[in-house]
């Protein structure tokens, strides 16, 4: 059964977290480029409930499974870490079982929250992990249970997501510029603003050329392991929401600009703590797959023409 999943010559990708904005763009690519595949929601089944997922694993001979799936409601989950946990540990623990009994690629989403924050030059893969609240620590354990259940694993971890799909910051700020006159986002916290579109064309890329391995056979052996994948550009929230406002007005999707001022993170405080700095060295990527980081300013005005 795992030799027929993992050497059949046509991929099949099992989705799960098929609602979240990665989930949704990994959708549109998957039909985009014509790859069979199923979606999987927190409304068709628990990722905890391996039945299901087995059944769907033999029924469609999945090839492998990217694991979208997640709790990231990060404030919340400091009063629900029960529930954080059930999603960000267990779930990926379920599934690392599974693709491991089968023999096929679990494809696992991480985040920048691993880390604390206190770093002054980008993230690599090996760098020290010191979550600073329950979803970045559930988050790393989840790695770890991948880490520790299923030998084919790709870990990738991102940060600032945004997309067409779901909440996130770029939907938040467009809302709010057209409410108010001035606003005030947070300027001493540094990160690199990820496209999931571009996480989603990388997440299958990776697929793509982990299935051509293993079909192959010849010997070439294919690279597993935690990646860091992300924005090509450093900036604040402040800069952020800057260049979101900025290019919207340009484009004429908002008749003006705010006044916006910067503040530090200390002024807008939170049930849990934020890394100060989440920069994420992607040069792995690019070195082992090929994989150029997302390029957000150009995807931010796909978004924002499309509007």
């Amino acid at each position: 059964m795992s030799e027929q999943s993992s050497t059949q010559a046509e991929m099949h990708i099992l989705v799960t977290g098929a609602n979240g904005q990665l989930g949704q763009c990994l959708a549109d690519q998957l039909i985009k480029q014509n790859i069979p595949h199923n979606l999987l929601s927190r409304q068709d089944a628990d990722i905890n409930d391996t039945v299901v997922l087995e059944k769907i694993v033999v029924d469609k001979c999945v090839t492998a499974i990217i694991n979208a799936a997640a709790y990231t409601a990060v404030d919340n989950a400091e009063s629900e870490p029960e529930l954080a946990k059930r999603v960000n540990e267990d779930g990926p623990m379920a599934l690392a079982k599974l693709c491991s009994r089968f023999d096929i690629p679990l494809l696992h989403v991480s985040t920048d929250y691993v880390f604390d924050g206190n770093k002054q030059t980008p993230y690599i893969e090996t760098d020290q992990t010191g979550p600073t609240g329950v979803y970045g620590q559930t988050k790393l354990n989840g790695e770890i249970a991948v880490q520790r259940h299923c030998p084919k694993h790709i870990i990738l971890r991102t940060a600032w997501v945004f997309s067409e799909y779901g909440n996130n910051f770029l939907k938040t700020m467009l809302r709010l510029a057209k409410e108010r006159d001035t606003l005030s986002v947070v300027g001493d916290q540094m990160g690199c603003p990820t496209y999931a579109g571009d996480i989603a064309t990388a997440l299958i890329s990776i697929a793509q050329q982990l299935h051509a391995v293993e079909l192959n056979k010849s010997g070439t052996k294919a690279l597993y392991g935690v990646y860091h994948y992300a924005g090509n550009e450093a900036v604040s929230w402040y800069g952020f929401a800057m260049a979101i406002f900025e290019r919207a007005h340009q484009l004429g999707v908002l008749e003006r600009i705010p006044t916006v001022s910067a503040i530090s993170a200390e002024d807008y405080p939170t049930p849990a703590k934020r890394p100060a700095y989440s920069v994420l060295n992607t040069a792995k990527i690019k070195a082992d797959y090929g994989l150029e980081p997302s390029a957000w300013r150009m995807a931010l005005d796909d978004l924002l023409l499309d509007r």
